[in-house]
């Protein structure tokens, strides 16, 4: 035992407002672990949500688990401890319940990581009834959990706050009645939203795709999402508040949920339909319980801007001598009176997401901005005062040339234009800062098909943006490393087989190409390949309401549009 790592957790739980601690007693034991470090999980209002829900329910006990600092590790690796929760600081397998909540692929390494430190055999079919069952929710696999299949007993597809009172109700009937783990998860399989990965059979072609996913036995077919209809009954805001977190001076409010536009590249627009706004009303009560605790909201969502009441709600948190932070706008939806609410909120910067810098690409990616909306927005920002801008540009999209990458320069370099222009007749220059992604194909949107672009050819595309903007003045390129993005695009599109891949990059200390080239399994075939139209996907066994032959429609309009 290391009484400096507990040590360590009581110092963390004493700055912090909100902690729940339950008497375990009888009730069911559950653990909700971020496979991320503390900073970042607690940055994370969906996890804040489940652990306030999670603990209003009388028979269950939620205690937080996260990734160790880097710091801890050496503490962890001397002693032999087990890794703990952070609440009553038990180690993870005196736990019933081990609940991963996983919005990223990238955390999947630190998903084996936690389970090692915390003493539970990494692969479920070496677990007995004595171990926790294991379970993952999350936006990560309610897209696609294959990858991770070898590693979890159940997998929860859809909205947590929907299913998982649910599954726990299960497994308290199921304890009472003396069932196995095997007998509570058959019993489990009936409830709609839950996937348990060992009642299915995946039959591969000779080829490498899919040729038959098959229930075992008279397991449904498709495991079909569960959502929030009413999201007004659900109360996402922070609960949990301390100075170790990326938000650590606002209370966060969900605005809304899902996204009505229909960007063909976004997950968020296809897996959270419908599109939900909570009422002005229940909204209104939300920020009000927020300010008590911190005097500065962040109104959050995939579509903050779309809401039709927002202008309100901004003068409201102003009214109550509070302030807002919004994390990005759309163009098309800023007006003067939103960014002088902002700029009363002390917003240095103001976020845009063009995507991509031509008109013809935009349209390929349905996102539904003109260069003429971008314009507009830039000079009211400008023009407020706000110094900052902050440009999200996606690169190899599909039927991405040169020349729409030279349009992200050109783009770049209108907007600053007007950015000096009014900027000198304010008297206050800021900086322009783009920022650059890879784009990462992703399941159940209509670009599921398309491959990722090679690394070289991406390498050279940020090159080439990089160079022609780097004698400019007040501005600023940063991006995302390609060689990450395959990594993503491989967790993201992979299927059972690509658990070996992480597996042996785990017992190889996060080493992919060492484990790339140890392994008998050709990462290429996941992430370079373009789908066939009608191949099985790894994740079409997941009903998200919204049918694979509209993906496919969508898919081929858009490169229908990408020849115009």
């Amino acid at each position: 035992m290391s009484w400096k790592l507990i040590q360590r957790a009581k110092k963390r739980l004493s700055e912090e407002r909100g902690t729940i601690r339950k008497e375990w007693s009888a009730k069911t034991s559950l653990c909700l672990a971020f496979p991320n470090r503390y900073y970042t999980g607690m940055s994370n209002l969906g996890f804040q949500t489940l652990y306030h829900q999670l603990n209003q329910l009388e028979d269950i006990v939620c205690e937080r688990a996260f990734l160790p600092d880097r710091e801890e590790f050496p503490e962890y690796r001397k002693t032999d401890m087990a890794l703990f929760s952070l609440e009553s600081q038990r180690p993870l397998y005196d736990f019933d319940i081990l609940a991963f909540s996983i919005p990223f692929e990238n955390d999947y390494l630190n998903i084996l990581t936690i389970l090692d430190m915390g003493k539970i055999p990494l692969l479920r079919t070496a677990r007995s009834d004595s171990h926790p069952v294991v379970i993952a929710g999350g936006v990560a696999v309610f897209l696609n959990p294959e990858p991770l299949s070898d590693f979890f007993d159940s997998f929860l597809i859809g909205e947590g706050e929907e299913v998982l009172p649910e599954f726990l109700k299960c497994f308290d009937q199921a304890r009472s009645e003396g069932k196995t783990r095997r007998e509570f998860l058959e019993k489990t399989a009936a409830i709609k939203g839950v996937y348990i990965p060992q009642f299915y059979q995946v039959r591969y072609s000779d080829e490498g795709p899919i040729k038959g996913f098959i229930p075992k036995g008279n397991y449904p077919r498709r495991i079909q999402k569960r959502w929030v209809r009413d999201i007004n009954r659900i109360h996402t805001t922070s609960t949990l508040f301390t100075p170790h977190t990326e938000f650590n001076d606002m209370a966060l409010v969900e605005v809304n949920r899902g996204c009505p536009r229909g960007c063909r590249f976004c997950a968020g627009c296809f897996i959270y339909r419908p599109f939900r706004n909570r009422t002005l009303k229940d909204l209104k009560k939300d920020i009000e319980e927020g300010l008590t605790h911190e005097r500065r909201i962040g109104l959050m969502g995939s579509a903050v801007s779309d809401y039709p009441h927002l202008g309100e709600i901004c003068q409201s948190i102003l009214d109550l001598k509070g302030t807002l932070s919004i994390s990005s706008l759309r163009a098309d939806s800023i007006s003067e009176d939103l960014i002088a609410h902002l700029k009363a909120s002390g917003h240095k910067t103001i976020s845009l997401a063009p995507e991509a810098g031509s008109e013809r690409l935009r349209r390929v990616i349905k996102k539904g901005v003109k260069e003429t909306d971008l314009l507009r927005a830039v000079e009211t920002i400008v023009k407020a005062g706000i110094p900052n801008i902050r440009l999200y540009f996606i690169i190899g999209l599909p039927t991405e040339t040169d020349r729409d990458i030279d349009e992200i320069v050109s783009l770049t370099r209108r907007i600053k234009h007007i950015f000096l222009k009014v900027g000198r007749d304010q008297k206050r220059l800021g900086r322009i800062v783009l920022s650059i992604t890879p784009f990462i194909p992703k399941p159940s949107t209509p670009f599921q098909w398309a491959p990722y672009e090679e690394i070289n050819s991406l390498k050279r595309k940020l090159k080439i943006i990089k160079n022609e903007l780097r004698g400019e003045g007040n501005i600023r390129v940063i991006h995302d490393l390609p060689k990450w993005g395959y990594i993503q695009t491989l967790l993201s599109r992979g299927d059972r087989q690509v658990g070996k891949i992480l597996l042996a990059a785990h017992h190889n200390g996060g080493n992919w190409r060492k484990t790339f080239k140890e392994i008998n399994l050709n990462p290429d075939f996941y992430v370079y390949r373009e789908r066939d139209l009608y191949e099985i996907l790894p994740w079409d066994f997941i009903d998200h309401g919204v049918g694979k032959d509209y993906l496919r429609r969508e898919y081929l309009e858009a490169l229908s549009q990408g020849k115009e």
